[in-house]
């Protein structure tokens, strides 16, 4: 079974992913390419664990052993003797081919490659290098200390013992999987992302974003409205999945609002910029 595992990127996702995997008890390395969102993310894993001591969620003894098994990795070559490396970078297909490419030839033989898109076909990632056979799509939700489910999607070349390990992985980091088809968006983007972006569209019409969320808070109880998810995604990432399910797809259903095309040209990408449907501090 694996021992090391590797995460590059260590935004929001990334840095959740590595959490939740040296939590489990896995030797984790952490790398991003700009150094100051690496200590952001390696800070906020700690500020997250040090929360869940003062609420009473874990103890001090397993925040420190979590925190023994972390460490972040000051280059990609650092990635070479894992068993598994997960990627959790940027949703563009260009910059991650790069990086797959990358990572083929840095990381042992054997050793698997993971994308944690949420809409590019694993199939294309996976030509990009040797091994495609050892490549698959483990897209977990956000945020990744939180979620419990993780969709896994097998691209055209994946072999059933990568699958299988992937699966079992998921397990033991206490994840409950379900089995996606390598298609633009998989389950679960397929079809959030038309729900949030309809309600764009009442927006744009008029309607409050407030009694919109309440709307769909009280009305089929969900734990939060859609705008405020919208925000807590990041409305650039809502807007390339949404793109890329109109491009790959053809069906006018997942064309962009355009307000919310407006709001990413004003760089109003929601919690992270501190402006999005909402106002953040």
């Amino acid at each position: 079974m694996f021992t090391k595992i590797g995460v590059v990127g260590a935004g929001q996702m990334g840095a959740g992913i590595a959490q939740v995997i040296a939590m489990a008890g896995f030797s984790t390395l952490l790398f991003d390419s700009h150094p100051e969102a690496l200590k952001r993310g390696l800070d906020g894993i700690r500020k997250r664990l040090d929360q869940g001591v003062e609420k009473g969620k874990i103890n001090t003894a397993a925040r420190d052993a979590t925190l023994q098994k972390l460490s972040g990795a000051p280059s990609l070559e650092s990635f070479a003797d894992c068993d598994v490396v997960i990627e959790a970078i940027i949703e563009q297909f260009d910059i991650k081919a790069a990086l797959f490419k990358q990572l083929d030839s840095i990381v042992k033989k054997g050793a698997l490659l993971v994308s944690n898109t949420s809409s590019i076909s694993i199939t294309r990632i996976a030509s990009q290098t040797n091994r495609p056979e050892q490549v698959m799509g483990v897209h977990f939700m956000n945020p990744v200390p939180v979620m419990k489910l993780v969709e896994l999607i097998k691209g055209l070349q994946t072999s059933p013992e990568t699958f299988q390990k992937i699966q079992e992985f998921c397990a033991r980091i206490d994840k409950t999987t379900v089995l996606a088809i390598d298609t633009p968006g998989f389950i679960v983007n397929r079809i959030l992302c038309p729900m949030i972006n309809e309600a764009i569209f009442l927006v744009q019409e008029g309607v409050k974003p407030e009694d919109i969320d309440n709307a769909m808070k009280l009305g089929t109880n969900h734990p939060m409205g859609p705008l405020t998810l919208a925000d807590f995604v990041g409305l650039d990432t809502l807007l390339y999945i949404l793109q890329l399910l109109h491009r790959e797809l053809g069906e006018d259903k997942y064309r962009p609002c355009p307000l919310l095309i407006k709001y990413v040209e004003a760089g109003w990408f929601g919690k992270k910029s501190g402006r999005g449907f909402y106002r953040y501090e």
